[in-house]
């Protein structure tokens, strides 16, 4: 976690957290889905690993890019690093044009 300082929450739900982060390095900035895995069951953290496995393998213009995953001892998390997304997501674009209910 010390490649990244964390610039605001974006979003959070039962078991993870996403995050606005900015690289140290690079400057470049990232969203970072942060998975308390403490509190996973076996299923839900076999779930978790699988979701960056198949993020690792995707490589298409219309889908957010992974970047890395790692473990942070320290906060008992998975971290996940993508591309972030400046105009929001796909739910949020719908409503936005189409605010009615289906």
């Amino acid at each position: 976690m010390n490649d990244f300082d964390i610039i605001k929450q974006l979003g959070k739900g039962s078991f993870a957290y996403v995050f606005l982060v900015r690289r140290k390095e690079d400057k470049k900035i990232y969203a970072m889905k942060r998975v308390l895995v403490e509190k996973l069951k076996k299923k839900e953290l076999d779930n978790s690993l699988n979701e960056v496995r198949i993020l690792n393998s995707i490589n298409h213009i219309n889908v957010i890019g992974y970047k890395e995953a790692f473990y942070d001892e320290y906060t008992k998390s998975l971290n996940i690093v993508m591309e972030y997304a400046e105009c929001g997501d796909l739910y949020s674009l719908i409503k936005e044009y189409y605010p009615v209910d289906i």
